[in-house]
């Protein structure tokens, strides 16, 4: 068993059932969850990867777990992780993620689905796995994550996200798989708001919104019923506009649509130059919220953070997308761990400043910083 006292992830790790047999339980379960998020974090993707770097450092390593049988193999690790039960895996997760998270009102949770692209296995006929995760941009933490089989699915996982995360005071922002009445309900049940994205494809809401701001001039004063936001961002070149109107008046449209918490709706100008070429883009919003534009612009700016902050680092700097790891619950678990990773670097402050990249650099260097990140 772990030496040190079982506090924070490791003592909530410490709970998951094992999923193997009595007779082939050579190594801990909890020594297998150290090592693993301990190579992640390190910078290293593989299951062999991962062995090579614990058998470089399982002198530190034997400071903090038994290894009575020394460093699991590369098989070890991915049968392991192949066993165990997701779902316990997740709650356990979600406990840690609660312990952590600070929530505040008005705190913005995104919901988006990402796929794991190499996760296929032709031979089988499995697709690759589906992920729809939840993300808080304010705190930069991983929430959730709930599988689905097709990307189409994604708003049956949506509801079940919803109801295993503390979203009291929150606003919910999705782009258009949210666009469905049942979820905006569940999302006015659980105490918070929400904010979806509506696009060409809904056609007829697209046609009842977009007259709304057809006459609309930002040069006018704020009234009761409409509200404008604008922000300007210059950086290396590029100047970017973005004009936010929100409208509160919508009796009409509540009534035809039947929308429950529908408040307000919100059109967003972007407007982005460079080298002298402009291009424009409209977009389109609900909201429960109050027409508060800068309010509801923000929350849609917040919403880029699972795409930027989450989805684009776990490509980019954890190399999810290359994964080949497909056997069992292996592809969902590994997933998991990348987020865990992701979320005990982001929550580590000493280097602040620095990228993920140059985190993780310094934890492969510097075993210190490593028991810094891990809080062991």
């Amino acid at each position: 068993m772990i030496k040190s006292s079982p506090k924070g992830l490791i003592g909530h790790f410490l709970v998951i059932k094992d999923p193997r047999k009595e007779r082939t339980k050579k190594h801990k379960l909890i020594d297998i969850f150290v090592i693993a998020i301990c190579g992640i974090i390190s910078g290293f993707e593989t299951w062999v990867d991962i062995e090579e770097w614990a058998i470089l450092n399982e002198k530190w390593l034997k400071k903090y777990l038994e290894l009575s049988n020394g460093i699991p193999s590369h098989d070890t690790l991915g049968r392991v992780f192949s066993m165990i039960n997701p779902k316990i895996f997740k709650k356990q997760f979600l406990k840690w993620v609660q312990e952590i998270r600070e929530i505040t009102d008005g705190q913005v949770i995104s919901i988006d689905g990402k796929t794991v692209r190499r996760s296929f296995d032709k031979e089988k006929g499995n697709k690759a796995i589906h992920l729809v995760n939840a993300w808080c941009n304010e705190n930069q933490l991983f929430l959730a994550q709930e599988k689905v089989y097709e990307k189409s699915n994604e708003i049956t996982a949506i509801p079940k996200l919803l109801d295993i995360l503390d979203v009291n005071g929150c606003i919910i922002t999705m782009d258009a798989m949210g666009y469905q009445r049942e979820i905006a309900k569940k999302i006015i049940e659980k105490k918070a708001d929400y904010v979806l994205a509506i696009k060409q494809n809904q056609k007829v809401f697209f046609e009842d919104i977009t007259p709304y701001f057809e006459d609309v001039d930002i040069k006018q004063h704020t009234t009761k019923n409409y509200d404008w936001y604008q922000t300007i961002e210059k950086d290396h070149g590029r100047i970017e506009k973005r004009t936010y109107c929100s409208f509160s008046n919508i009796t009409w449209l509540k009534n035809k649509h039947s929308w429950i918490g529908l408040n307000s709706i919100t059109q967003v100008i972007s407007e982005r130059t460079i080298r002298n070429q402009t291009s424009k883009e409209t977009r389109y919003f609900i909201s429960s919220l109050p027409a508060s534009a800068k309010k509801i612009g923000h929350a849609i700016r917040s919403h880029w953070g699972i795409e930027n902050a989450c989805h684009w680092v776990l490509d980019v700097t954890f190399n999810e997308d290359q994964s080949r790891v497909r056997i069992g619950h292996a592809a969902e678990n590994l997933s998991l761990l990348r987020k865990t990773a992701l979320n005990l670097l982001k929550q580590e402050k000493s280097l602040s400043k620095k990228s993920l990249r140059i985190k993780r650099l310094h934890a492969s260097q510097d075993k210190n910083y490593l028991a810094k990140v891990m809080g062991i």
